[in-house]
């Protein structure tokens, strides 16, 4: 794959494809992301999770309004809202807390594993598990995963780790889309974005 082909496959910029498409051809050839459908489906996804290639780490400052419509029934009320809004460490630190294998609020655990690389790789858990199996030191350097090398390889290694080359094989971009997000957010997107990947990479 070359940059320009990433870039007609995930519309990102011209830039963007020239900063991740080494690692992102790496990535999938690592992990057996290697058909065309495979790698659309892979390609359609990570555009939607990482807006386009423009980012590799979660944005947690959010309005207060905001909030409220993201987790309602944390922020069930404006004056609840108004204490993490624009407030990124504290909110995740809370919202985190307690789950994904992270530790209580005052551990910064939420913070410290926010989503982090092309598939937003979120919570302590899923750190070591990738540090596990790759034996990439993300749990003590999470920053790495903002690096194209492990932005892509963590992406490449969800994909495998799920199961999602074989509901690419079946064109499943629902199932897909459940696994990548546990709902089917943006699933029009993702669509959208899957068969503009399938067509760059077969006219290649």
């Amino acid at each position: 794959m070359t940059p320009k082909q990433l870039q007609a496959a995930i519309g990102c910029t011209a830039s963007d494809a020239e900063k991740y498409c080494t690692a992102l051809t790496a990535a999938m050839a690592k992990w057996s992301i290697d058909t065309p459908r495979r790698q659309a489906y892979f390609l359609g996804q990570i555009a939607v999770e990482s807006g386009r290639l423009s980012l590799v780490e979660e944005r947690l400052s959010y309005a207060a309004d905001r909030l409220m419509a993201v987790w309602p029934s944390r922020f069930p009320t404006l004056g609840k809202a108004m204490q993490y809004a624009r407030q990124p460490a504290k909110l995740a630190n809370s919202v985190y807390a307690n789950r994904m294998g992270n530790g209580a609020p005052e551990t910064g655990d939420g913070f410290r594993y926010r989503g982090r690389g092309l598939k937003q790789l979120t919570g302590k858990s899923n750190y070591q598990a990738y540090q596990a199996d790759t034996g990439n030191p993300v749990v003590a350097s999470p920053d790495l995963l903002l690096t194209p090398a492990l932005a892509a390889d963590s992406a490449g290694w969800f994909w495998s780790k799920n199961g999602l080359n074989a509901l690419a094989d079946r064109c499943d971009v629902v199932g897909i889309t459940r696994r990548v997000n546990g709902g089917q957010i943006g699933l029009l997107e993702r669509t959208r974005c899957s068969e503009q990947a399938l067509k760059a990479l077969k006219s290649a």
